[in-house]
């Protein structure tokens, strides 16, 4: 495995900064995996192998995620949702621990696929990064526990894969309006006209839910990120 820091873009002022080298590539086997200006979230673009019959990838490998952060991930359930164009489906979180990690790809059409830091206490609290999920360069992104996460759709029958380390527990599942100013996702006119849901548009902002006590802390996710890589 080969890692170097690098530097992420920007995508937006509410973006984590640019100038702070937070990310590593990492070049596993003709993998590479890239994390993004949120700490414990990565980008995984997969080696594809194209001939006259089509293309074989692979989206998936317990092996040289671990590599990257540590720990490999205990899949307890896989999800698929289909959205039409302009759909925002977050921002999604779970308590921790457990809390749920996502491995999430795009098999049909594309998605603007965001991770938004909302642990109380991180260096990036409150900002986002992004990664473009599409059926051309089957990009992957993983999110670890605590993270929120949410994307939108920018094509009709845009059909998105989730691995997740636990089973849905909606007594512990909680949101963030997607659309929230202090957040400031900031969606591509590609998406056109945003359809959202009641429940996340119903959904406290990000001061509101921190303000009730309903955002995990660093400091928590950080022991259980250790508990995972220490696990036997």
């Amino acid at each position: 495995m080969e890692c170097n820091r690098s530097i992420p873009p920007s995508h937006h002022p509410h973006s984590a900064d640019p100038k702070v080298p937070i990310g590593r590539v990492c070049r596993l086997w003709g993998v590479q995996i890239r994390e993004l200006s949120i700490p414990d979230a990565y980008e995984i673009t997969p080696k594809q192998f194209g001939d006259d019959r089509g293309v074989f990838l692979e989206w998936y490998r317990f092996d040289r995620l671990e590599e990257a952060i540590g720990h490999s991930l205990d899949i307890r359930q896989a999800n698929t949702s289909v959205s039409k164009r302009g759909v925002v489906r977050g921002i999604h979180f779970a308590d921790v621990p457990p809390s749920q990690a996502k491995y999430v790809t795009t098999t049909r059409g594309a998605v603007l696929d965001f991770v938004i830091d909302i642990r109380v206490g991180s260096p990036t609290f409150g900002k986002w990064d992004s990664v473009l999920l599409d059926d051309t360069d089957h990009k992957a992104i993983y999110i670890a526990e605590g993270l929120g996460h949410a994307f939108v759709a920018l094509t009709d029958d845009a059909t998105v894969s989730y691995l997740v380390t636990d089973v849905f527990n909606a007594s512990r599942e909680h949101g963030i309006n997607p659309v929230d100013e202090d957040v400031a996702l900031v969606f591509p006119d590609a998406a056109g006209e945003l359809i959202l849901s009641p429940k996340d548009t119903d959904a406290p902002g990000l001061a509101e839910a921190a303000e009730a006590g309903l955002l995990p802390t660093w400091d928590a996710a950080r022991a259980y990120y250790d508990s995972l890589n220490n696990r036997k």
